[in-house]
């Protein structure tokens, strides 16, 4: 029995110092091995957002007609274009783009939609008018409502601001998240239109309404190419009539060769503006406005360029505007309005 004993001892003290010589020997040695963080750094890459900096522009100028330089003289003193508020607004459709999901947009053009309800705490503008504490007016918005389970009508989402929503929701009430605005918030389906998951914004019309110039851009690969940069005229704050061109990100939404206008306060036609491309309510971007009895397309004004003097629409060389209707198509175009 005592032999047996020693025995088993022995058996247990070999099979151990084996162990310590085999693999289990290497948990008492530092370890000199490099780890693999490349997939670690491929998913912090994926999830970081792009900031204005990341946005890559270079001129490849297609339109030349009135080129202006990134800096030149008004009168007394200098314009010049915003690139880096352009890259910013670019960056947030980049990330946008990047996320995925069912493309959308607001939509209550002339309240075809019904006329949304009235806010809490509204307040009358200058125009007459019911707006949010935004400052957008309920007339041709979209009601969005709280997300937190009571449906307060909270605020209004301007006509051609691009949402983002859930895939083959066609409940009344649809969850949406705001790429033209921030946050998310419930929508009567009757106010969305949905562009799917297979858009890509890839030309932008970029419109600054502190410095009075308009520029187009087209991303090719991973470069934004400067198209045209030339004279706009953007909109007046003039109750009871003219309204100033709201600022944001919109979606063009459809084109007219003629955009045709009444005069002020009555339904009578008074001419027409061409190569109309609507973003948002009735804000276009178009050509010089051509009054009735006269009826032939006028190229160039004097006042493009200087001060905001149009109803809501961005005003153009009537060529650019050409260049604009024909180049940017509905559904892969925005409308990026800075000041």
């Amino acid at each position: 029995m005592y032999l047996f004993s020693v025995f088993i001892a022995l058996t247990l003290f070999i099979v151990g110092c084996n162990s310590c010589q085999s693999g289990d020997r290497d948990s008492d040695q530092p370890d000199t091995s490099t780890p693999d963080t490349t997939s670690v750094d491929h998913q912090e890459e994926k999830k970081r957002e792009l900031t204005g900096e990341d946005i890559q522009l270079e001129k490849n100028i297609r339109y030349d007609k009135y080129l202006l330089d990134d800096e030149y003289p008004y009168k007394d003193t200098t314009r010049h274009f915003q690139w880096e508020k352009i890259q910013e607004q670019i960056a947030v459709i980049e990330n946008a783009m990047a996320e995925g999901d069912t493309w959308g947009i607001l939509s209550n053009y002339r309240n075809m939609n019904k006329e949304a309800p009235t806010v809490a705490d509204f307040v009358r503008n200058e125009y007459g008018r019911v707006s949010d504490q935004f400052g957008v007016e309920r007339y041709q918005s979209a009601p969005l409502y709280s997300v937190d389970g009571d449906t307060t009508l909270v605020r209004y989402g301007r006509d051609g601001w691009i949402v983002k929503l859930p895939d083959n929701d066609t409940t009344e009430m649809v969850r949406v998240k705001g790429v033209s605005f921030e946050g998310e918030f419930l929508v009567p389906n009757r106010y969305l239109i949905s562009w799917h998951d297979s858009v890509r914004f890839d030309k932008v019309v970029a419109v600054d309404v502190t410095n009075q110039n308009i520029s187009t851009l087209e991303k090719t690969g991973d470069t934004w190419n400067i198209l045209s940069m030339t004279h706009a005229t953007t909109g007046v704050h003039n109750p009871p009539y003219a309204h100033e061109t709201p600022t944001g990100i919109f979606a063009v939404q459809e084109k007219k060769e003629k955009m045709l206008y009444t005069r002020d306060g009555t339904s009578e036609i008074a001419g027409f503006a061409p190569y109309a491309s609507r973003f948002t309510n009735g804000g276009y971007v178009h050509g010089v406005p051509t009054q009735y009895p006269n009826k032939s397309i006028i190229e160039y004004s004097q006042t493009l360029g200087t001060t905001p003097r149009s109803h809501m629409c961005v005003r153009n060389a009537s060529s650019h505007s050409k260049f604009v209707f024909d180049w940017a198509t509905v559904k892969q175009s925005v409308v990026i309005v800075i000041d």
